[in-house]
């Protein structure tokens, strides 16, 4: 959520196209991020305005724009999954971002299925190659929830990534109690080569959303994770190809829970108990040398109205709900944020419409900015400023800064679901229907959002 870019806009006009270099028509419903690697921008979104003739149904579309002028190049196309629609949500699209290596992109598509593409394209318009593809649910037992929602870390030759399982279309059944929620894949082939086996599953109160993030413990690698069951735990990564034929099981290093106090069997008895039940944890953990940072709490659907923000040492193996929590900053009702982490401050969002800005050494407020909208997007630090928008359209800048100030406000008058991503001094904002590149010192005659 921080970014090394300079000379990003600190404002933008979408009337008169002041600092705006390109417009990118997406589909009706767009969540995910977008991300630019190799000259491209990648993006996922739905098919509610179909570029390709042959795919008018309902789909998840992964897009693919050139990064200059915001061409459109290629785009993938998979169908809904028909049996449940809480496996696939309908006109949701694809809200997975892709991890670009070279000449592929990673990334886990709306049917829960892992895939690798030649990140080329076959031709203007065509579908990319794809190199391989691993089904979660075949492959690994997961029940799919509402579709997928991962962030892939490439680590070396392997791929780790949170599975996306959670519960049944009642919201109180865990149909595959056995699944893992973080599994490692074979970068070259897609296969299976590891997996958590911590008993996770059965806790989960309503789905796996969190990614992993690479960080140390005891100054050793580790891969950590945020559970569905709101545990986050760090695992040694797998250093050698297990044997054919063999997944084997990831060993657990260390582990913090972060609302010990909460119920942790039977957790279903709370779906729907604002007041009272266990937490869950949708933004990534955020590793900074021996602390990490991360934003949770009452499940944003069906759980409890609370959420907070929290700090804990890293440097200790072990179980360190006890003694590693090094403070703890209350947020508003709920947080879908991935805290941003700068030059001693910490910035996240949280669901009663407010950016928080706190001290990273104490926990302290430093300031809170009420704001119009609901936030599912996390903020963005880059070139001295806070960069986010809101469900209700309304995007922010602020000065990243201990001092509250207000850089610009602009009404993009469309949903913003995605976090935004800064780029070769470019800043990408991606509303539910439109994906704009905005640069200083440019002009884009004629735009309108």
């Amino acid at each position: 959520m921080v970014s090394g870019e300079t000379g990003l806009p600190a404002s933008f006009d979408l009337e008169t196209g002041r600092n705006v270099q390109w417009i990118a028509q997406l589909g009706t419903e767009t969540h995910g991020m977008p991300i630019i690697a190799g000259g491209r921008v990648f993006i996922g979104t739905n098919n509610g305005e179909p570029r390709d003739p042959t795919q008018t149904g309902d789909c998840g579309v992964l897009m693919c724009f050139d990064e200059k002028d915001g061409r459109f190049l290629w785009q993938h196309a998979w169908p809904k999954r028909a049996e449940d629609p809480y496996f696939d949500w309908p006109k949701t699209g694809m809200s997975s971002p892709v991890t670009v290596e070279g000449d592929r992109a990673y990334v886990v598509n709306n049917r829960g299925e892992v895939v690798c593409l030649d990140t080329r394209g076959a031709g203007e318009g065509i579908a990319s190659k794809v190199h391989w593809t691993f089904d979660l649910s075949s492959g690994a037992g997961i029940w799919s929830h509402d579709g997928a929602h991962s962030s892939i870390l490439i680590r070396g030759e392997h791929l780790y990534l949170n599975t996306g399982t959670g519960v049944d279309n009642s919201h109180r059944v865990i149909r595959t109690p056995d699944a893992p929620s973080l599994v490692v894949l074979d970068k070259a082939s897609g296969r299976l080569l590891a997996r958590e086996k911590e008993g996770i599953a059965p806790k989960i109160f309503h789905c796996t959303w969190s990614s992993p993030a690479l960080g140390e413990v005891d100054g050793r690698p580790a891969i950590f994770f945020a559970a569905g069951d709101g545990i986050v735990r760090a695992f040694e990564p797998l250093e050698s190809m297990p044997p054919e034929g063999t997944v084997a099981t990831l060993r657990k290093v260390w582990q913090f829970d972060p609302d010990p106090t909460a119920p942790k069997e039977q957790v279903h008895r709370f779906t729907s108990n604002r007041q009272i039940g266990p937490s869950n944890i949708y933004g990534m953990p955020v590793l900074l040398g021996k602390r990490l940072f991360v934003a949770g709490g009452g499940d944003v659907f069906w759980g409890k109205n609370e959420a907070w923000l929290k700090c804990v040492d890293t440097s200790k193996p072990g179980d360190v709900t006890a003694a590693g929590p090094l403070w703890s900053y209350a947020l508003d009702r709920h947080t879908l944020s991935t805290p941003a982490v700068h030059n001693g401050l910490v910035f996240v969002s949280d669901t009663s419409r407010n950016v928080h800005c706190v001290d990273a050494e104490t926990g302290a407020a430093v300031w809170v900015h009420p704001t119009k909208g609901d936030y599912w997007a996390s903020p963005l630090v880059a070139d001295g400023k806070v960069y986010i928008g809101s469900r209700k359209g309304d995007f922010w800048i602020f000065a990243a800064s201990r001092e509250k100030k207000v850089l610009a406000t602009v009404d993009f008058k469309r949903p913003i679901s995605a976090t935004p991503i800064a780029a070769n001094g470019v800043l990408y904002v991606a509303t539910m229907t439109q994906l704009y590149a905005l640069r200083e010192g440019v002009e884009l005659n004629g735009a309108k959002p």
